[in-house]
This record gives C-alpha cells, sequence and structure tokens, in this order.
C-alpha cells in the first residue's frame, strides 16, 4: 500500500447545548494531527553523571490544526466555533480525510481564531484530552 496525502474533506461535530454541524477545510492547503498521548522530552541534558539517559515522559493534548473556509452568511462556521470555545462543555469531533480515513476525539475549539475575510478563512485548532483515534 501506498501513502495517500491530501485534503481534510469535512469536519464534523456534536455540543451537548450548541448543537452539531460540518465546518469544511479549504483544499490543497497543509494541516496538522497530533495524536497526543505520550512524548519523551527533547533534551540533550537529560543525561546522569553516568551517561545513562533521564527520560522524562509527559502527556500531552491531542490538536488539529486545520483552515476552514468559512460562510459569514448564512452557516456562521466562526461563529459556532467560538462559541464552543467559550463552553466549558467540549464536542465529540469527526476529521474526515481524502483517503477516506475518519479520527474522532473529543475535545474544543482552542487559540486564536482571526477571519480573514479577503480568503474567507481561519486557522482552527482543536484539541483535548486522551487521544485523537483512527475510526
Amino acid at each position: 500500500a501506498m501513502p495517500v496525502g491530501g485534503d481534510i474533506t469535512e469536519i464534523t461535530f456534536n455540543h451537548p447545548t450548541i448543537g452539531s454541524g460540518v465546518l469544511y477545510p479549504k483544499a490543497a492547503e497543509d494541516n496538522t494531527f497530533d495524536l497526543g498521548g505520550f512524548n519523551s522530552s527533547d533534551d540533550q541534558n537529560m543525561i546522569d553523571g553516568g551517561g545513562n539517559m533521564i527520560d522524562q515522559m509527559n502527556r500531552k493534548r491531542w490538536k488539529v490544526g486545520v483552515l476552514i473556509a468559512n460562510d459569514m452568511n448564512t452557516k456562521l462556521d466562526l461563529e459556532k466555533v467560538e462559541a464552543m470555545a467559550a463552553s466549558p462543555v467540549q464536542a465529540d469531533w469527526t476529521f474526515a480525510h481524502i483517503s477516506g480515513v475518519v479520527y474522532v476525539a473529543t475535545g474544543k475549539p482552542v487559540g486564536d481564531k482571526e477571519l480573514n475575510v479577503n480568503q474567507s478563512t481561519f486557522a482552527l485548532t482543536v484539541s483535548g484530552g486522551g487521544k485523537l483515534k483512527k475510526q
């Protein structure tokens, strides 16, 4: 089998009070998935006097970074994302790739969400506890 790269075709969310919806990423953009879980520190000084590695392991959140095409007339994508960011309750998310692979997780929008009104896009970062898992 060969690796298949390409677009995130759609993102769905289901929030207990805000409701559910679909976000459509802009095509042909570099988007990122960080599955979360455990990481070992990349620190050259994590070594003892005898030359043995000190393995500093820490848990980190999963994270998806994607450029969203925004409809400010009817769908109000940015407004829904802002409402979820302001909520203390997390949503269930699905991230569908052009290859047919779908990843799922529970989390919320984090960080800045600035709308580029010329391109009609905004950068979305969604993150949460546990792991981003292939469905």
